[in-house]
């Protein structure tokens, strides 16, 4: 019994990819459909795309182009081919605006940019554009059943984006470039005012502003002592029992005794 059942699944596979290969031969766009729709309800979208590739531009404008465009793009996403995913959906929400699937389409074209967004310590041109997409995606729609998940994904890209700005600024603090890094740090905190990270930027524009004082001129001194004494009362404002207080506590020691020089 065993060997007949190896027997038959063997046979409806060998007929599977002899069907499918006679599909990519033939000049028949119908069949192409038709075996391209099993291909794809059978979840074997890889080779659903070849076919769907070859019929794509013979079915605009026929009926059955909404589904087909519509498993196209599924296909892609399906296949983890985002690139190609969100083109696809674009289109379809472009192209078939009564469609049922619009809401769906649109999320997922939104959805397939934001699995593009690389780790927060590389370029993040594709992260703004996923969260442009979800965004309209939210206007556009904003009683869908996706708002939710769309939301999450939206928030996840933002924090992304967030822990890279600050990233950017704590490494001017890194490599001793220490005006650039206030500037960043001001900038930083004006822009994300509710940011996790706000005591440590408020930390580091200090420690950056304090580096800057310590290690001028004697003509720039004064001034940028007390820039970096303001710097140290604004984290205090923040946190009297920052978890820097120790470290802050000695480099304002340092300031106050420093700033003595000029009341002489």
């Amino acid at each position: 019994m065993k060997k007949i059942i190896s027997l038959l699944l063997l046979v409806t596979v060998f007929c599977s990819c002899n069907e499918y290969q006679k599909a990519l031969k033939t000049e028949d766009v119908a069949v192409k459909f038709d075996i391209a729709t099993k291909l794809y309800d059978t979840g074997k979208y890889s080779k659903a795309i070849r076919l769907f590739e070859q019929i794509a531009p013979a079915y605009r404008g026929k009926p059955q182009a909404e589904k087909l465009f519509y498993m196209f793009a599924q296909s892609y996403y399906k296949t983890k081919q985002y690139y190609l995913a969100g083109y696809q959906f674009e289109s379809f929400v472009s192209g078939y605006p009564k469609s049922e699937k619009i809401q769906e389409a649109a999320y997922l074209g939104a959805k397939s940019y934001s699995m593009l967004s690389p780790v927060y310590s590389l370029d993040q041109a594709d992260t703004v554009k996923a969260i442009d997409k979800l965004q309209a995606f939210i206007d556009t729609y904003p009683n869908s059943e996706y708002l939710v998940d769309a939301n999450t994904t939206l928030k996840v890209l933002s924090d992304k984006i967030e822990k890279k700005v600050y990233e950017n600024a704590k490494g001017y603090n890194t490599i001793s470039d220490f005006k650039s890094a206030i500037v960043a740090f001001d900038n930083f905190i004006a822009d994300y005012p509710g940011t996790k990270f706000k005591e440590d930027a408020l930390f580091y524009k200090y420690d950056s502003a304090y580096q800057l004082a310590i290690n001028s001129v004697p003509a720039k001194m004064e001034e940028r002592l007390n820039v970096a004494k303001v710097a140290h009362s604004n984290l205090v404002k923040f946190d009297a029992n920052t978890k820097y207080k120790n470290k802050a506590g000695e480099m304002f020691a340092r300031i106050e005794k420093d700033l003595q020089k000029f009341t002489k």
